[in-house]
Order: structure tokens, then C-alpha cells, then sequence
């Protein structure tokens, strides 16, 4: 006896729903962590999870959990879910489609009537964007062990105010903090679905991608101190130009990134601050960010490595001061061969058509897949657009994700 299908009308109702909460409507969805759109999100997703009959709690960090309790709750739990905070000016799709497919699943796993051994739960995931507090990741990092009370202390947004000193003031209890890691064997099995975030899918005009590993994000702040001058006044030779820096490392980067041993090796310069930032006036100072990203560590520690050499050789050659903060230097992630095959079979018994790929792109599943294993199902995204207002994955195709997730839940909950 199979499973019913997905609802799209469900999952539709429900990532409109989400899309409400919203900061800047007028360009595209913004909702950022423990903002007030955000907080009216965390509570709707709650009511939408007691609908379906699910039991909810929250631990000391904000990470939702909805249960669907199983035979045996005794055994190691299974897993899905992903997050539904925001980049500034972003879609209302990206981490909001597996949270509302995690429900929709466990709605028709629900009304099956097939009781299964393991219970299975739908999260929410606290932050997984690094919008407010600049490191991404937050609820799935302190699951994994990597985010510690006094890391938590130190994290500030752009006001001044704590990680701590928000959970406080909205009633989380710091001291149940040392209770979120989640042991080793805890977790049976997690899977995340998500939109792609790229265009390979509908390039290649399949329905579903199977992601086999997540690329390792390594994050840079990077500040550079020159001498700021007269455009007009200060020759070519007299010049220590923190821009054109800058610009160099930015240029080599990309090449580093080109010529890598690896297929997957990118590299980005996605944030510079240029000051004083006037057309006449030589830069004096820069700020800028870097990611590196990978599926394979050794190549992309190499890539890094060769970089931070380079701006040395041009801190010496142009005179600068150069400084560079590593932000994190994650491990890639890849998926479980079990998990995989059971997707596999999945899409083959339903006559769907599938690809198996990396993610580019980071997720929690990654911090996840620390203590868990783990796998992450794709849907396409049009044009391959996200972190825009322009992001956009057809329902039909959510739901299409949700009936292989629900067909996968199901059959890891009776392991």
C-alpha cells in the first residue's frame, strides 16, 4: 500500500503562510532571526506542526522540534526539516520549502495509518543564515558541539546585542544550553529537502536531485591598510592603493578557484567596504570578505593556502598592511550511501527522474551530518535564482520532493 500523494495545495498554503511574516514585502521576503516577522513565523510553523497532530518543543537555543511519535520511541529518532530565517531580500522558498515539506510528510505518513518503530521529527533549525550574527548555521552548530555558550556570547549583531542576551530577553534558559549537543547515535537518520539553489536541474530537466556531498564553506574578513592620497597629486609609483589590493587577491582568487585540482572548487569576493569610498581620492583602507568553497578538503586547503601566500607577496610588493580573520574552515559533508540508495529507489518506484549531485551551497544537514547521517533531496529552482527576490520552485515540484521524503522517512522510521 502506497503512500497518498503530497498536497501542493498544502505546501502552497503554508510557504504563502510563512511569506506573511515578512520585514520588507515590497522586495522580496526578509525575516531575520528573532525579529519580530520572525518570531510570528516560529509561531505559525507551530501551529501549522499541531495541526497535523505533531507534539512541538523548542531547546535552549530556539531550534524547533515536531514529533511524530513512533512504536518504539526508545530507538534513535529519524529526522527532517531545514529553516525559515532569511537573507535580506530574499525568496520564500529557500529553507522555508523543507520545513513545510517536512510537515506535509509527516501529515501523510500520519493519515497512512502504517505504524512505524522510530519517531520522526520535523525542525526548524535556528538561523541557519549568518544574516544577524554573522556565522551561520547557529541551532545545527550547537547541535554538532561547535557553538558553545561563550561562543554565544561573543557572536553580536550589528547593535551590540548578544546571541545570550537575545535568548534571554525572550525567555530561552541559558542554562539548559549544555543539554543541545546531540550525541553520536542520537539521530538514526535526517533528511533535508531544499531548493537547489542553482540551475543544473532545470538545465538538465530533471524533477530531483540526490546530493551526495556539501561542499565545505572557508570564510575570510579581510582588511587592508594603505595610504590614502590625492588622485591628481600622488604618482603611479608613490601609490599603496588598498583597492587594488584588493583587487588582485579578488583576481587571484578566481583563478586559484579555475584551476583547481577540483570540479568543484569556487571562490568569492561577495562583500567589500571601500573607504573613503570618494572618486579623487586614493583608497586608504579595505574590507572585504572571502569564500572559498569545495567537496573535497585537501584541494581546497591547498587553494587556500597558495591564497594566503599570495597576499603576502603583495602586502610586501605594494607596501600595505594586511590582515585576514578566519571566520570558519567547515569539512565537507557527504551523504549516507544508505540514505542514498533508499532515495534512489524511491524516485526509480515512482517513475521519477533523478540526478545525483553536490550542493555548492551550505546547509544544516552539514552540521548534521557531524553526529547523524544524513541526505539532502533537491528540487529545481527557476533560473537557477536564489538569495533574491527572484527565487522561485513550482509547488508541483515541492510536492513532488515531499512524496520521495515522506517514502524515505517512512522507510528509515521501520529500521
Amino acid at each position: 500500500m502506497a503512500l497518498k500523494r503530497a498536497l501542493k495545495s498544502n505546501i502552497q498554503e503554508m510557504i504563502e503562510g510563512l511569506d506573511k511574516f515578512n520585514s520588507d514585502p515590497k522586495d522580496g521576503t526578509t525575516r531575520i532571526l528573532f525579529t519580530e516577522p520572525e518570531l510570528k513565523a516560529r509561531n505559525y510553523i507551530k501551529e501549522e506542526m499541531a495541526k497535523v497532530g505533531l507534539s512541538v518543543r523548542e531547546d535552549a537555543i530556539g531550534n524547533i522540534f515536531a514529533t511524530l511519535e513512533g512504536s518504539d520511541p526508545s530507538l534513535p529518532v529519524v529526522w527532517t526539516g531545514s529553516h525559515i530565517d532569511t537573507v535580506i531580500n530574499a525568496g520564500k522558498f529557500d529553507g522555508m520549502a523543507g520545513v513545510v515539506a517536512g510537515i506535509e510528510a509527516a501529515r501523510l505518513i500520519k493519515e497512512f495509518g502504517q505504524k512505524h518503530k522510530r519517531n520522526i521529527e520535523v525542525l526548524v533549525y535556528t538561523s541557519e543564515e549568518p544574516t544577524r550574527f554573522g556565522l551561520g548555521c547557529l541551532g545545527s552548530r550547537a547541535m554538532a558541539g561547535e557553538l558553545s555558550l561563550d561562543k554565544a556570547k561573543e557572536l553580536k549583531d550589528e547593535e551590540g546585542n548578544s546571541l545570550t542576551e537575545v535568548l534571554e530577553s525572550l525567555g530561552y534558559d541559558l542554562a539548559e544550553f549544555d543539554q543541545i549537543p546531540v550525541k553520536q547515535g542520537g539521530v538514526f537518520a535526517a533528511v533535508e529537502l531544499h531548493i537547489e539553489q542553482g540551475a543544473v536541474l532545470e538545465s538538465l530537466e530533471v524533477p530531483i536531485g540526490i546530493v551526495e556531498s556539501i561542499a565545505g564553506p572557508s570564510s575570510f574578513e579581510v582588511s587592508i591598510a594603505g595610504k590614502q592620497s590625492h588622485a591628481g597629486g600622488t604618482p603611479m609609483n608613490l601609490r599603496h592603493d588598498a583597492f587594488l589590493a584588493c583587487c588582485e587577491i579578488a583576481l587571484e582568487a578566481e583563478r586559484l578557484a579555475k584551476e583547481s585540482a577540483s570540479k568543484d572548487t569556487v571562490a568569492t569576493v561577495g562583500r567589500v567596504e571601500v573607504l573613503p569610498n570618494a572618486s579623487n581620492v586614493i583608497s586608504g583602507e579595505v574590507y572585504f570578505s572571502i569564500d572559498i568553497r569545495d567537496s573535497d578538503y585537501e584541494v581546497k586547503s591547498e587553494c587556500i593556502d597558495n591564497l594566503m601566500k599570495f597576499i603576502e607577496e603583495v602586502e610586501e610588493d605594494r607596501g600595505l598592511t594586511i590582515k585576514v580573520e578566519k571566520i570558519n574552515d567547515d569539512q565537507p559533508t557527504p551523504s549516507d550511501q544508505k540514505i542514498i540508495k533508499i532515495l534512489e529507489e524511491s524516485c526509480t518506484n515512482k517513475e521519477i527522474r533523478f540526478h545525483k549531485m553536490i550542493s555548492g551551497a551550505f546547509h544544516d544537514s552539514m552540521m548534521v551530518g557531524k553526529f547523524a547521517p544524513i541526505a539532502m533531496i533537491f528540487v529545481p529552482s527557476k533560473d537557477g535564482i536564489s538569495h533574491s527576490p527572484k527565487e522561485w520552485s513550482d509547488y508541483s515540484d515541492i510536492a513532488r520532493g515531499t512524496d520521495i521524503l515522506a517514502d524515505t522517512l517512512l522507510k528509515l522510521a521501520n529500521e
